[in-house]
């Protein structure tokens, strides 16, 4: 364990750190993503400091429905789950901001139970930031931070100070693994977890291709900005020579494989170097890079996307289902066999 900071209610430990090769920081994922064909690149390139601040207003913006969608549902569902889950280690991965988390933390507060907060999440800064003010309002709270990626995390959890685990993966981020990802995601969940503990899942569901797309293609071009920052990044941390305004913000619905695909589309033809990677990347006029995807998954259990199935199918029994009025979103308890 390396411990960066120790107080009596808070740890922090950067996993990281004993693991650099864990967390892809030195761009042979550029290098890989960049020579395939067509171009990819990985979506964790979208969180530097500016990226990060892009894409919380990108959660204000009119368009864009899960992440309002999804607190309105906790709000309405956080006093039957505490009652569910009583006292526990609260983890949660991806933790960012914990804007959404409060609602869960007053709830416990509320009902004067217990609990150790456990926030995962690759940025040591936004990590220590968040925990410091969420010690700060809950002043009954412990917590124990890790600097660490999901896989580092789950391959390792703390030990239980609680009977048992509540686990959190909200804000539709399953929505970004391909399919193949995904079940590798809740196969380690569920070996992760123990008989009895509890996974908490946010997921976007499937709706009209008009409001998905809009969702992505904000009228005023927060999510564009957000999608180019990402070769702003990389000519930062590579010392590159992209030129943003060669390139342009595409969003599209693929209705065969029910997801959001996010592109960067050159507008011309054009050579860019990344000088740190001795990589030289060519590309012909509308070729494009896919930077995310975002998958839209199914309640009904005769659709390939069905979630509480693939939840199911690896030991994670769904408890209950919640949505919101229009079933645009959903919100899933499960117990570990």
């Amino acid at each position: 364990m390396v411990s960066v900071q120790n107080s009596p209610r808070l740890q922090l430990e950067n996993r990281l750190l004993s693991h650099p090769q864990s967390y892809v920081n030195h761009g042979q994922d550029v290098i890989v993503g960049l020579q395939q064909c067509p171009k990819t690149l990985p979506p964790h390139y979208f969180y530097d400091d500016r990226g990060s601040l892009l894409f919380e207003q990108i959660c204000l913006l009119p368009e864009y429905y899960p992440t309002r969608t999804e607190a309105s549902i906790l709000q309405a569902i956080a006093k039957e789950l505490v009652q569910i889950t009583g006292g526990c280690d609260f983890i949660e991965l991806g933790s960012g901001s914990s804007t959404k988390t409060r609602i869960l933390l007053d709830a416990f507060a509320e009902q004067n139970i217990s609990l150790r907060y456990i926030p995962v999440d690759v940025s040591e800064a936004i990590l220590k930031e968040n925990a410091e003010a969420i010690l700060a309002t809950y002043p009954q709270l412990t917590v124990q931070g890790l600097v660490s990626t999901y896989q580092l995390a789950l391959a390792s959890l703390p030990h239980h100070n609680y009977p048992h685990r509540l686990m959190a993966f909200l804000g539709s981020s399953l929505g970004n693994f391909s399919a193949d990802d995904c079940q590798d995601f809740f196969e380690q969940v569920g070996q992760a977890l123990d008989p009895g503990d509890y996974f908490l899942l946010g997921v976007d569901l499937c709706k009209p291709v008009d409001i998905l797309e809009a969702a992505y293609n904000d009228a005023q071009g927060v999510t564009a900005e957000f999608n180019l920052n990402m070769l702003r990044h990389l000519n930062w941390r590579f010392q590159g020579n992209f030129a943003l305004d060669n390139f342009s913000h595409r969003a599209i619905f693929n209705q065969q494989k029910s997801q959001i695909e996010m592109y960067l589309r050159s507008g011309t033809k054009q050579v860019v170097r990344l000088e740190n990677l001795g990589l030289t990347i060519n590309f012909q006029a509308g070729e494009t890079i896919l930077t995310e995807i975002s998958r839209k998954f199914s309640l009904q259990a005769n659709n390939p996307n069905a979630i509480p199935r693939q939840l199911a199918d690896h030991g994670l029994e769904p408890l209950q289902v919640w949505t919101d009025d229009q079933q645009w979103f959903a919100v899933i308890l499960s117990r570990v066999n």
